[in-house]
């Protein structure tokens, strides 16, 4: 069981000690669950976690995520799916998390022209081998969702999911309910402009239809004496495919701020309702069937 609101650590900085703090603090406060990845800081961000958290392990779920491979130059990466790599870079990632087994271990992407029956392979053997507990797929692409739920064991799909980005609930959300594969939702905030950031353009919106909709989730935040990011944490975790909304942290600020949400009742059907019938409603135009 992961708590609804997990900790990602993409955002955290560079010092170790404000790093354990804010860590320490959200697991004092019921977030359980801690999304990194080998990418973010070139593994530093998977060091400075697995560092925080050595001595509470057991407490915590700990996820990470692989495929996207640093080139020689270190100034850019290529995707890389393939078994060797994966069986490769897990040893990495175990070594910097300072852990001999990873609770989830996502694909960090994924294309419909990927070798997939190997990526699968090399999970499974992970599984095998007590490495990983559960793997799962980080992407929005619905026919790289629709491969690995045909052909796998995953137990999760990472997608970006909020009020400005509902694209998944045409038929994503739903199907991975029926599945019973847990949605990881990340974006709910619309990078920070569900959250009080000034309105631009985001997506398919015009920044007069995200100042149109920050008003109105702002009113909404007022009526329930909260802030609009919890409105928009709470649209995502509505959703009963919706395991855990996946927020980044980088300050003790915005862990607070987060932290609310466990003082803050869910949205009615009708303040839903409200909210989606004040977006224009837009689906995936790309990676369909």
């Amino acid at each position: 069981m992961v708590s609804e609101v997990g900790f990602g650590c993409m955002s955290l900085g560079e010092n170790q000690l404000l790093n354990a703090h804010l860590l320490h603090k959200a697991i004092d406060n019921g977030i359980n669950f801690f999304d990194t990845a080998d990418l973010y800081d070139k593994g530093l961000n998977e060091l400075h976690l697995g560092s925080a958290l050595k001595e509470i392990r057991k407490k915590i779920i700990l996820a990470t995520k692989v495929g996207n491979q640093w080139k020689g130059d270190g100034q850019s990466w290529v995707w890389n799916p393939s078994k060797e790599y994966i069986l490769k870079e897990v040893e990495q990632s175990l070594r910097r998390l300072k852990t001999d087994y990873i609770d989830l271990y996502q694909l960090h992407g994924g294309t419909i022209d990927d070798p997939i029956d190997e990526t699968i392979e090399a999970f499974e053997i992970l599984k095998k081998q007590g490495k990983i507990r559960w793997y799962g797929i980080s992407s929005i692409r619905p026919n790289v969702i629709m491969e690995y739920l045909k052909r796998s064991n995953i137990v999760s799909v990472m997608m970006q999911y909020s009020i400005l980005d509902h694209r998944p609930e045409e038929e994503l959300l739903e199907l991975l309910h029926q599945q019973g594969v847990g949605v990881l939702a990340r974006g709910a905030l619309a990078q920070g402009l569900l959250a009080g950031k000034p309105a631009t353009e985001y997506l398919q919106f015009t920044d007069s239809e995200v100042l149109r909709l920050s008003k109105i989730v702002d009113s909404l935040a007022k009526d329930k004496a909260t802030s609009q990011s919890i409105i928009a944490l709470m649209y995502v975790l509505k959703h009963p495919a919706v395991a855990s909304a996946v927020t980044g942290i980088r300050t003790e600020v915005q862990l607070d701020e987060i932290l609310k949400i466990n003082q803050n009742k869910a949205l009615t059907p009708a303040e839903l309702d409200q909210i989606r019938s004040s977006v224009r409603r837009y689906y995936y135009q790309e990676h369909r069937k």
